[in-house]
């Protein structure tokens, strides 16, 4: 923005809207096929959860199932 550029300060005024996400995907690069499986790997251990009134140990079990991530 300091710059004398008017294209390119135009440029980052229009991706000052897209800063959270763009500093999320670099702190935590995860890509479809990455989200895809979790999702995937979610939705099996809900399927297999059927029917326990516990959250906490739902949720245990889902960390518990990414140890690398989060």
């Amino acid at each position: 923005m300091r710059g004398r550029i008017e294209p390119l300060k135009a440029f980052a005024r229009k991706l000052r809207a897209y800063m959270p996400g763009l500093l999320a995907h670099c702190r935590y690069p995860l890509h479809t096929s990455v989200l895809e499986g979790i999702n995937n790997k979610i939705k099996v251990i809900t399927r297999m959860a059927y029917g326990f009134r516990d959250d906490e140990y739902f949720f245990r079990k889902i960390r518990a199932a990414f140890p690398g991530i989060g």
